[in-house]
């Protein structure tokens, strides 16, 4: 005999975006059950770079987009959940950087006039100098200005660590997931050999969305996937660097952050334009050379002599867009008791969860009565790419 539960909401989908909505969840009174087929943050969370983004990168043309307003409010919200008064008490996650940066080689700065006069940024930009310069900027051959943005850098790894923390007893490993139907209704999921009845069902699992849709006989809301060819480097001579490097155009060049690996050594981890359509393109050994000819450029002071590098593609998911833009928003569709969404990008990940809540007032949905729920199967936590692909 299947075992059955119920809870308020069913999430499937442990990244940032699926936890963030639980812990949020749970703090307001709802019982909730978080599924997830693999490992904790381990689809695309981990693979993100970990910068709270503020707009500032989608206004490098110096125009005011929809994204840039979309999410100029992120960094001061998780800002406060790392502080402990926020929305979520996220503190002990460890932050890697308490600023990104707007990095200009040289002489390049031709669209930089525009950009700061931009509402998008006015205030939350402050050029550096000197030793407030990232570590790696620090040499007296660097010619390049540096604004500070009020953006911040934090490691996902211990994030999905706190966020896993705050999901209880509620996280589940589950491998099969199927329709559990009532007179035709979805009232629930199958989980292996589990029933698990809920008043709403919210699948958030990113890439995996698209075949759960399937399981379930939907073909909407369409997914799209933008991939990406990130470019990871470890190595002694690496110093901490957190900072989108301006090029001639309305996307960064390269956006270098910097992460502990677990011998101790820092690994760079590149994306940005070098990621992106002609990165995609390219073989993992051209992808590598093109990036070492781009740092040897930018900063040839670094000796890359005994770097160890690596690439990792990454397939974003989103909503499905016309010309595969990037949405500016986190994305939720509703149909019946289930909620569907994309956070489309880290820092939205309370976005997302304001328009599951939201939702859920606009319905009525309470929380129920609170009953302890069995012990769980849990699953592992994800592991960093670095640490599966560089010794």
């Amino acid at each position: 005999m299947p075992s059955v539960i119920s809870t308020d909401v069913l999430i499937v989908g442990a990244g940032v975006a699926g936890l963030w909505l639980n812990a949020r969840l749970r703090r307001q009174g709802f019982s909730t059950v978080l599924v997830e087929s693999a490992s904790l943050g381990g689809g695309q969370s981990v693979k993100s770079q970990g910068i709270i983004h503020g707009g500032a990168k989608y206004a490098l043309h110096g125009a005011l987009t929809g994204a840039s307003e979309a999410i100029a409010d992120m960094p001061r919200r998780w800002r406060e959940a790392l502080a402990g008064d926020g929305e979520l008490d996220l503190s002990g996650v460890r932050l890697l950087s308490e600023a990104h940066y707007l990095w200009s080689p040289g002489t390049i700065a031709g669209n930089l006039t525009s950009f700061f006069a931009s509402k998008a940024v006015r205030g939350r930009v402050d050029q550096v100098k000197g030793d407030q310069l990232p570590p790696a900027l620090q040499d007296k051959r660097f010619k390049g200005k540096v604004y500070r943005l009020a953006e911040l850098v934090i490691d996902v790894p211990s994030l999905v660590q706190r966020l896993a923390d705050l999901a209880g007893d509620g996280l589940l490993a589950g491998q099969k997931i199927e329709p559990l139907l009532e007179g035709g209704v979805l009232v629930g999921l199958k989980v292996d050999e589990r029933e698990i009845r809920a008043q709403r069902i919210v699948l958030s699992a990113g890439g995996g969305t698209a075949a759960l849709l399937e399981a379930l006989g939907l073909s909407q809301p369409a997914m799209q996937r933008r991939p990406l060819h990130m470019i990871i480097a470890k190595g002694p001579s690496l110093k901490p660097l957190y900072a989108h490097c301006l090029g001639g155009g309305t996307k960064p060049r390269i956006t270098v952050t910097t992460h502990p690996a677990a011998d101790g050594q820092w690994v760079w981890y590149m994306g940005g334009d070098i990621a992106e359509s002609e990165g995609v393109a390219r073989e993992s050994a051209e992808q590598i050379a093109t990036a070492q000819k781009e740092i040897g450029q930018l900063l040839p002071w670094i000796d890359l002599s005994t770097v160890q590098w690596a690439t990792l593609r990454v397939d974003r998911a989103e909503p499905l867009q016309s010309g595969l833009t990037r949405p500016d928003n986190a994305f939720l569709a509703e149909e019946g008791r289930l909620l569907v969404g994309w956070p489309t990008k880290l820092a939205l990940a309370p976005d997302f969860a304001d328009r599951v809540i939201a939702s859920l007032a606009r319905d009525g949905i309470q929380p129920g009565p609170v009953s302890s729920l069995p012990p769980l199967p849990k699953p592992p936590m994800g592991v960093p790419a670095w640490e599966q692909l560089l010794p």
